[in-house]
């Protein structure tokens, strides 16, 4: 079985100190097979806040797969944000932007959905569309196959449809006849699984809610996701747990899971 821990939107700069220590905890006895940080990893780009991500991420001492958010692009110093966006991000996660991680049993695959002329909301391009589906295609038949984003592509509620991902309708159609499973994202501090419909084959959203920081949605918890595949009481099925914090005893706890069945030949 693989295992794989969703985080998103820590926020360094308004992380939690109670709750750092509690995923650091939970990180621990869980032992993923993958970390999947999807972007807005700091406040606002500053460079003691990708320090201390990164000396958070080097602690846990498990690989990393990391796309940036919106958050992770200088917003006051407008300089910086024209001429070198991603310095910050790139001296503490390194060069890739695109970061893609493969496995007998997973494929994941970053995508960089931010961009230096928006202030929150993403984009996909033409190009990047492609460059996914065509590694989606060459999958194997054994690997679950995950897109990783920033901004959603599903919302449960239409209040957050401004929010969805530009170009995410055309994403998904050719992700979906490329074979993808799951498209993970985070952004708005919600966490939720939803079915995609009027695809080619079942195609899953996972979002994560924030995992650390004080930016908590609708007074909703701190929450993070781990991803469970392969060999097991279930083959064939991807179950999807939430795990959520509880400031009663700083712990994470699960609070429910999603089964997700796969299409495969």
């Amino acid at each position: 079985m693989s295992l794989l821990l969703q985080i998103s939107d820590t926020h360094f700069g308004t992380e939690q100190p109670a709750v750092v220590q509690a995923l650091a905890q939970l990180a621990h006895e869980a032992r993923p097979d993958l970390l999947v940080l999807s972007g807005d990893i700091t406040q606002r780009a500053r460079g003691h806040q990708f320090q201390a991500a990164r000396t958070f991420i080097d602690g846990l001492g498990l690989p990393l797969l990391a796309v940036p958010g919106n958050h992770d692009i200088p917003l006051f110093n407008l300089a910086a944000r024209l001429l070198w966006p991603y310095a910050g991000y790139r001296r503490a996660f390194g060069a890739e932007l695109e970061p893609t991680h493969a496995s007998e049993q997973l494929l994941v695959l970053g995508v960089n959905t931010t961009r230096r002329w928006r202030h929150k909301h993403g984009e996909l391009s033409a190009r990047q569309i492609e460059r996914v589906a065509a590694r989606l295609q060459a999958a194997d038949a054994g690997q679950l196959r995950v897109v990783v984003v920033h901004q959603p592509v599903a919302v449960p509620d239409t209040h957050d449809a401004n929010n969805l991902l530009r170009g995410h309708r055309a994403a998904l159609q050719r992700w979906a006849e490329a074979g993808a499973d799951v498209v993970m994202g985070g952004h708005i501090h919600l966490p939720y699984v939803l079915p995609l419909r009027g695809l080619a084959r079942p195609v899953w959203a996972v979002q994560a809610g924030t995992a650390l920081s004080s930016r908590t949605r609708r007074g909703g918890p701190n929450s993070v996701n781990l991803l469970r595949w392969g060999a097991g009481a279930a083959p064939g099925v991807c179950v999807v747990e939430r795990w959520d914090y509880a400031r009663e005893d700083r712990r994470f706890h699960l609070f429910g899971s999603s089964p997700l069945t796969p299409a495969r030949p």
